[in-house]
């Protein structure tokens, strides 16, 4: 993985996927190391962020790296027209390595193309999240003591959601069954069940939340993402067309548990918060300690 960008998911294997798993269990462990205080790392978000941003600057930070960068693109020189590759040519100058989101699609392949330095995916648009991905696998083998043949429902912004998107083609090495959840408008895009339908696995779509509870492992919740329509009377037809609440797990699995990619509005009654199947809190603690075992592998320290 030394030196090698990740903007996709498959960028890399499932078996490098797992490498970087046992490596944050590592990190878990003993999180303070100063170990990459000859590095720096750039952070570079066009687009707002408060768990992913925050989290690999800890990450860099407690293992004494130095961080530079911007978490408002309009602070800088992008706002008197600098292009992305003038952005990122020149960060690469002060930086070992580039943690970037970017509102565009396709931004972070861009980046990574040009960049002499490794690029780190932080969302792009509404394709991917790779390092989410890799979180989400964390929090789920942690939980459930796999990562196989288990039941895990996606609930809500199928079709923008990034996170869904790399999550549902890692899922799929894993045979997985899937349950998705959503609005007709809010569907998961064909190519995305693609991924499901070339490793022959099952894929179950619902539009009532209530049919899947009681039937999964995981219950993946998202925001309906108002950023991601272009048409507002679209956005209020949906936004509040599920919500979790305590009440709804009661003859749910006993080893359930709830992920949420954060942040969240309202698809999460907050008396679900106290419920011991509740891990969404905890799952944004275990990007730090994968972020960490990212930077470190491709920075090749570990």
């Amino acid at each position: 993985m030394k030196n090698r960008s990740l903007v996709s998911i498959n960028d890399f294997s499932k078996e490098e996927w797992i490498k970087i798993l046992d490596l944050a269990n590592e990190f878990e462990k003993n999180p303070t190391q100063k170990i990459l205080e000859d590095y720096v790392v750039a952070t570079l978000f066009f687009e707002p962020s408060t768990r992913t941003r925050l989290s690999f600057e800890s990450a860099a930070s407690r293992l004494g790296a130095k961080i530079v960068g911007f978490s408002d693109s309009a602070s800088t020189s992008v706002k008197k027209g600098e292009s992305l590759n003038d952005t990122i040519l020149t960060v690469s100058n002060y930086s070992d390595i580039i943690v970037m989101r970017h509102p565009r699609e396709g931004s972070a392949r861009f980046a990574s193309e040009v960049a002499p330095v490794p690029i780190i995916n932080a969302g792009d648009g509404a394709n991917q999240h790779p390092t989410q991905t890799l979180l989400d696998l964390y929090s789920i083998r942690k939980t459930q003591g796999t990562l196989n043949n288990l039941h895990i429902a996606f609930v809500g912004d199928l079709k923008y959601g990034r996170t869904v998107h790399s999550l549902v083609a890692a899922l799929c090495e894993f045979n997985t069954t899937f349950h998705l959840v959503s609005p007709v408008e809010l569907k998961l895009p064909s190519y995305v069940k693609k991924h499901i339908k070339d490793k022959n696995l099952t894929y179950h779509q619902y539009t009532n939340l209530k049919d899947v509870i009681s039937e999964v492992d995981i219950l993946y919740m998202t925001r309906i993402q108002k950023e991601r329509f272009s048409d507002p009377i679209d956005y209020e037809k949906v936004k509040n067309i599920y919500i979790l609440e305590n009440s709804m797990l009661d003859n749910s699995k006993d080893n359930l548990k709830i992920l949420h990619p954060l942040p969240r509005v309202n698809e999460i009654n907050e008396d679900v918060d106290t419920n011991p199947k509740a891990y969404y809190f905890q799952q944004a603690l275990n990007g730090v300690f994968v972020r960490q075992a990212l930077l470190t592998s491709i920075l090749g320290v570990k």
